[in-house]
This record gives C-alpha cells, sequence and structure tokens, in this order.
C-alpha cells in the first residue's frame, strides 16, 4: 500500500473531491483538455486556496502557468475515491424511495451498480422494479452472496433499519447509505452515511424565515 493509499482524507476533502470530479467531466464534455485551478474552483463552487489545498494532498498534479490535465486529474481523483473498483449496490425497501433510489440513472454512469432489491412485504416479492424483481429480505444473505454485493442503500423505516444494520454486519457488508430516519448503532468495521432528508428540509426552513 502506497503512502497516499494508507492517507486517510479529511471528510470535508473527500466531499469536494466528488464536486471537483463532476466539474472535470463537465469540463471535458466541453471538450477542455485543460483547465486552471481558478476555473476549475469556480466550477465546483469553492474558493482557489482551498481546491489547491484539496489536491495538495493528491500530490503534485497541477503546473504552475500550465494548470491541471483535465482526463489525468479526473482519472486519479477516481481512483482516490475508489471509483475504478467494481461496486455492486443493493437496495432494501421497496417502497417509493427504494425504487426511485433504483432506477437513478446517476449510479450506473458513476459506477455504482445497483444488482438487487429487497423487501419484506410478502405482497411485493416478485414484482418488477425497472431490470430487477423484488426479492424477500429472508434471502438477503443467499442474494448478496450470489450478486457479490458491497454496497447497500437502506429505505426502510428506522425501527427496521437498526436490526438490518447487524444482520448486514455478520454479511461482512462494511458499506452502508441510510435513509433511515434515525441515528443507528454502527458495528466496528462498518462505514455508514445517513442522509437525513427532514432534517435537511428543516434547515432549508429555518433558513429561508431567516431571510
Amino acid at each position: 500500500m502506497s503512502e497516499l493509499e494508507a492517507r486517510v482524507l479529511p471528510e470535508a476533502t473527500l466531499a469536494r473531491l466528488t464536486q471537483y470530479l463532476r466539474a472535470l467531466n463537465a469540463l471535458e464534455a466541453q471538450g477542455l483538455e485543460r483547465t486552471s485551478s481558478g476555473v476549475l474552483a469556480k466550477e465546483a463552487g469553492v474558493n482557489p486556496s482551498i481546491l489547491r489545498k484539496d489536491l495538495s494532498w493528491l500530490g503534485s498534479y497541477g503546473t504552475r502557468g500550465v494548470g491541471y490535465v483535465v482526463r489525468e486529474l479526473a482519472e486519479h481523483i477516481s481512483r482516490t475515491l475508489g471509483l475504478n473498483q467494481d461496486w455492486k449496490v443493493a437496495i432494501v425497501g421497496a417502497g417509493n424511495l427504494g425504487r426511485a433510489l433504483s432506477g437513478y440513472a446517476g449510479f450506473t454512469s458513476r459506477g455504482f451498480n445497483v444488482k438487487a432489491i429487497f423487501d419484506v412485504d410478502p405482497a411485493l416479492i416478485g414484482e418488477p422494479v425497472g431490470e430487477l424483481r423484488v426479492e424477500s429480505t429472508s434471502d438477503l444473505a443467499s442474494v448478496i452472496d450470489r450478486e457479490e454485493i458491497n454496497i447497500v442503500v437502506l429505505a426502510v423505516p428506522g425501527d427496521a433499519a437498526q436490526d438490518l444494520v447487524y444482520a448486514l454486519s455478520e454479511l461482512s457488508v462494511r458499506s452502508v447509505l441510510s435513509f433511515a430516519p434515525k441515528p443507528l448503532k454502527v458495528p466496528a468495521g462498518m462505514n455508514l452515511r445517513r442522509v437525513d432528508l427532514s432534517t435537511e428540509l428543516q434547515i432549508l426552513a429555518y433558513l429561508a424565515v431567516q431571510g
């Protein structure tokens, strides 16, 4: 393992790297082969000094007076984020949110392939969702093994989410994205990210009131 691979990047830097990658892809789509820190920072919505500091974590990829090679920097950020690997995703919860997530085109375009969707409702088992069919949560272990799932998205109520986190840990799933509206206890060795839509809406409501 290299020094860079062993280094743990700050969470804020990781979040901004995804913005830089999106901006680089947009610049490449415009036919640009090179860009400056000023242009890239503007496209990503950050300060140029912050961008340069973030990219310094990755090593020297810019040349003074010349800037960055767009494709080269995009590929390096992709490797740093692990996007050059094969990520196979399962969604637990085949309600409105789970179905919407399963059809999100942005997953596939960024290297995340949704391979399975689950639910506990017998009425939903076997129902088509895009190119998939809803599978029973009781078959979680066999399907995760069959499809070699390495990321699971939880689109289930809060009470069900915690038991699922423990079950997934037993199945050696180490990466979980949760939309459950409550904090969850995370077993050792598991990385869990939580998206709380209601909290974000409440923050927006507060900011709107403040004017």
